[in-house]
């Protein structure tokens, strides 16, 4: 008899964690693939300004020795490669501008 109680108290147990189990929701799928749009600003914040520090105190280390040339020649290669980046980015804009335009 006191075999059957707890028994039946164990059975009655196990359903209501099972149901609880049941019924709780699952985790969100993780997202798949990489955050663009993160990459670009986090680098944009963090990173690029980092770079142009870098690049200054090259600049100026080298116009200090008076090798203004190469200071003037290494600003200009920055200057190009900063209007490339920014023609590729405006590229990248008026494409997906393009792309909306056609396929509306």
């Amino acid at each position: 008899m006191i075999a059957f109680e707890l028994m039946q108290t164990a059975t009655s147990g196990v359903a209501q964690a099972l149901h609880t189990l049941a019924t709780t929701p699952l985790a969100e799928a993780a997202p798949k693939g990489i955050d663009t749009n993160g990459v670009v600003t986090f680098f944009a914040s963090k990173i690029a300004p980092i770079l142009l520090a870098v690049l200054g105190v090259i600049f100026i280390g080298r116009a200090s020795r008076g090798e203004i040339s190469k200071v003037l020649t290494s600003s200009a290669i920055a200057i190009v490669g900063l209007a490339f980046i920014a023609g590729a980015a405006t590229l990248f804009f008026v494409g997906d501008y393009l792309i909306d335009l056609i396929f509306e």
